[in-house]
């Protein structure tokens, strides 16, 4: 595999638009397996919801109502027979039975940097090497020449967002950190005819450079991604990133938030062909006050993510749509001097919905009662899955290889998922083509 970490380039003009957007280009062909595919089937696409800062399963997918452990959370009825989840979601409660709902995830780190590496990427931090998140494997394994604007977006994050690690830094997340608003350093501030001669220009420089230094001009990839840059400054698929003409009841029904407006945009994505897209919502961290910051964030969480399904699920988009929301953990059953909830990797929840993965299915669950403290050993979740197993499913209901060995820029083979799947998340069809 050619090292792709010494990719990079420091040119000016256009260039100058990838560094104040942080973008990304996904510049390999399609790998053989991808362009194997049918001409009439459509590549799976990914669509992360990341609970920022810890989302408690207590006040969302796991309530235990009338427990020690639930506190003051109510729990209400869903569209799934005989399932409950938390009253601070009432429109997702109308779509449970359609999703996979799974309570027994557990993590091995509680840490908020290692507990999002980890569940990013299904691998543990370390100094050494730096781990692909999942929608960059997704991104750099189903590429499609079709799209010329990147395939690997994040919306709506501050600071921490999904990177291409060792697969190289163009794989990394292009960010947009307010979805919906004009898209910043992407029209040129000058005219048609001035940008033509500044173009001509750039190349004069890019070919005395090529000639000087071959090998280097060919691994920095600077004529490539300079005519990708271009073309994405002229294409119409920047109106994705757009909502100046969507119904103002579109709008509402998502809600009037930075999440909300993500996730419309998400949806218009995954419409011209975007392969990943994560849509970030901050505030879970909640070790003080827990039950009513969650509940700020549940009111934001359930519209979007329930329109969001609607939406996919009228264009007929949803079966080839992962939709995952997840967190880099739960929170604690014990409720603490502050009202809080604190950092609890031991078992928490997600849901995943689309893509081939089972409608109606509730996974695991987490004991009610409150572990004491002083317990020397903790007691596992009921039918334990982690994050590495998660992701080798995900990644097989895509058409990725999770058994993929790479060879990483150090020289040491990686597979893309540290585990195998689990094909009772899957449909039959799906299920039956898992090899382990």
């Amino acid at each position: 595999m050619q090292n792709t970490t010494q990719r990079g380039m420091d040119r000016r003009t256009a260039l100058g638009v990838m560094a104040a957007s942080g973008l990304s280009f996904s510049l390999p062909g399609m790998s053989a397996k991808a362009a194997g595919r049918r001409s009439n089937e459509r590549p799976k696409t990914l669509i992360t919801l990341w609970m920022n800062g810890g989302m408690s399963q207590l006040e969302t997918w796991d309530p235990h109502s009338g427990s020690e452990s639930g506190g003051d959370t109510q729990s209400i009825k869903t569209t799934q027979s005989g399932l409950e989840i938390s009253d601070f979601l009432p429109q997702m409660a109308e779509q449970m039975h359609g999703v996979t709902l799974i309570r027994s995830l557990t993590s091995l780190e509680g840490d908020h940097a290692r507990g999002a590496a980890y569940v990013k990427t299904g691998y543990r931090l370390e100094p050494t090497l730096v781990y692909p998140a999942l929608g960059a494997i997704a991104a750099h394994q189903l590429p499609d020449p079709k799209v010329e604007i990147p395939q690997h977006v994040a919306l709506g994050g501050d600071n921490a967002f999904p990177r291409g690690g060792y697969l190289g830094n163009e794989w990394d997340a292009f960010r947009v950190f307010e979805p919906g608003r004009s898209l910043t350093n992407l029209r040129a501030n000058v005219s048609d005819a001035r940008l033509n001669q500044r173009t001509k220009g750039l190349e004069v420089l890019a070919k005395q450079f090529a000639n000087s230094r071959p090998t280097s001009a060919k691994n920095t990839l600077h004529g490539d991604t300079v005519e990708r840059a271009l073309k994405m400054m002229s294409s119409e698929q920047l109106k994705a990133f757009e909502l100046d003409s969507v119904p103002k009841e579109v709008l509402s029904a998502y809600g009037d938030s930075r999440f909300g407006r993500g996730c419309l945009v998400a949806r218009r994505l995954v419409e011209v062909g975007v392969r990943s897209i994560e849509v970030s919502l901050n505030g879970f961290d909640t070790h003080v006050n827990n039950h009513a910051g969650q509940k700020t964030q549940a009111d934001i969480l359930d519209p979007a993510f329930a329109t969001l399904l609607t939406e996919l699920r009228e264009r007929d988009l949803l079966e080839s749509t992962v939709v995952l929301c997840i967190s880099e953990f739960g929170r604690s059953q014990e409720v603490n001097a502050a009202g809080g909830r604190d950092h609890w990797p031991n078992w928490f929840s997600c849901v995943v919905a689309g893509g081939g993965f089972r409608k109606g299915l509730v996974l695991g669950e987490t004991p009610a009662a409150i572990i004491p403290k002083d317990t020397k050993v903790k007691p596992k979740p009921s039918s334990p899955m982690t994050i590495p197993q998660l992701y080798a499913t995900i990644m097989h209901s895509m058409g990725i290889d999770w058994n993929e060995e790479i060879i990483t820029p150090i020289g040491r083979p990686i597979r893309f998922a540290d585990a195998d799947p689990l094909p009772e998340l899957l449909t039959d069809k799906l299920a039956a083509a898992v090899k382990v």
